[in-house]
């Protein structure tokens, strides 16, 4: 594969995957232009050059039960995809989060192609017997958090901290005024964003509540406006059937009449304009903290699937919310399963209202953690990637793929 121009296969499952892979590739190809690749690829992916084999939605599935359910359509994926990436003989793999499905096709490529895993799983949370399989089957793992690099290090997998793009991406002061501006609101209005997850899953099984928070807080702080962005039409279409439908407030104490604004995409900007938001607990919890806004965390499993996880002690992290994994100590509430209520989640947005001294001291640890984790990090990964490549080709005794003849610049 001497000489010829480098060949990449990437894998990304959902809107976040998408996102990264998409800033990766733009970057490779800043450096590499004749770059080649293909894989399994979300709109962006595709825009940023990526050949699509696959929707990456095929990907966005998350929970034990969930994917035994979906097993034979992923299996029927995962051998259309080694199939074809034999045939293309990529220099690497990279899988790009959605590591249950990323990880086993690089357990079964490894022999015959060097294997990256961008997006550390949370290994350091739950099972973390995998990092033994992952230092076998992964040549690279590209870390979007600093404490990743650290549990890596100490299997002896090799490992680089990246940084977040969301953090180069998102300001590090919000334009709040221009935010609220933008959405129709008053600088006076207190504003509350639901985020109730991007997988139609999270919002089937988060939407009711979320709504019925709201129709909590509504009823107990009369003038509250909210903003609901969501992440892609499916998701809108489940969350409106559920503002539709009756008694979706589930007894929460209330029957006001929401002034609610559901948007299609524009999280940042809801973010930004609002005094506290409800999110699921997921990418769109960093984008909150980057955004510097106090936040109620929530996360529902299915039932079956939460059960297993606590039954076989599988949880090993203090935390699920990211937000309390960087800071390394709970500074937003995070509630799980069959605490996420109408009243718990509304009464916890609510003391968020009423303690600015609280929601001050938050916002400056938030303004930490996004220093640390902004470091260019499209660029970074890339440049991870291209020097792992290299260097395979010259321990093959070739040229690095791709790269100038000797003498030349690069």
């Amino acid at each position: 594969m001497s000489g010829e121009p480098l060949r990449f296969v990437v894998v990304a499952g959902e809107t976040s995957g998408d996102n990264l892979a998409a800033g990766l590739i733009r970057a490779v190809r800043a450096r590499r232009p004749d770059a080649r690749f293909a894989g399994i690829a979300g709109p962006r992916m595709i825009a940023a050059g990526c050949e699509p084999w696959a929707p990456s939605e095929k990907l966005a599935i998350m929970g034990i039960v969930e994917i035994l359910k979906h097993l034979p359509e992923l299996l029927r994926v995962r051998r259309d995809l080694e199939a074809r990436t034999t045939a293309f003989a990529p220099h690497a793999y990279v899988g790009v989060d959605a590591p249950e499905f990323n990880l086993g096709v690089a357990a079964r490529l490894h022999e015959r192609f060097t294997t990256v895993q961008y997006v550390s799983p949370q290994v350091w949370a739950w099972r973390q017997g995998r990092v033994r399989s992952m230092a076998r089957t992964l040549d690279l793992v590209l870390c979007l958090l600093p404490f990743e690099k650290r549990f890596y290090d100490e299997a002896r997998l090799r490992a680089e901290f990246v940084g977040h793009p969301l953090a180069d991406r998102v300001p590090l002061e919000p334009d709040r005024a221009a935010a609220r501006e933008r959405l129709g609101f008053a600088p006076t209005d207190t504003v509350v964003a639901l985020l109730p997850g991007s997988r139609r899953g999270e919002v089937e099984r988060l939407g009711a509540d979320f709504l019925g928070a709201a129709r909590w807080l509504a009823a107990r702080r009369p003038g509250v406006r909210f903003v609901a962005p969501m992440a892609n039409p499916g998701a809108r279409a489940i969350f409106e059937r559920l503002l539709a439908a009756p008694g979706v407030d589930r007894g929460a104490g209330g029957s006001a009449t929401l002034d609610l604004v559901v948007l299609d995409g524009r999280a940042e900007g809801a973010l930004t304009a609002a005094d506290v938001v409800l999110v699921a607990s997921g990418t769109a919890t960093l984008e909150t903290l980057l955004c510097k806004r106090p936040m109620v965390v929530a996360y529902r499993l299915a039932s079956l699937t939460a059960w297993l996880l606590r039954r076989a002690g599988l949880m090993k992290a203090p935390y699920f919310a990211q937000p309390n994994l960087l800071a390394g100590r709970r500074v937003v509430p995070e509630l799980f399963q069959e605490a996420v209520t109408p009243e718990r989640l509304g009464a916890e947005l609510m003391a968020w209202l009423d303690a600015p001294e609280r929601v001050s001291a938050v916002q400056a640890e938030f303004r930490r953690i996004h220093e640390d984790l902004r470091r260019g990090a499209d660029e970074r990964a890339a440049e991870a990637l291209l020097a792992l490549v290299d260097g395979e080709a010259e321990r093959a005794g070739a040229p690095a793929a791709g790269a100038p003849p000797a003498g030349e610049p690069r």
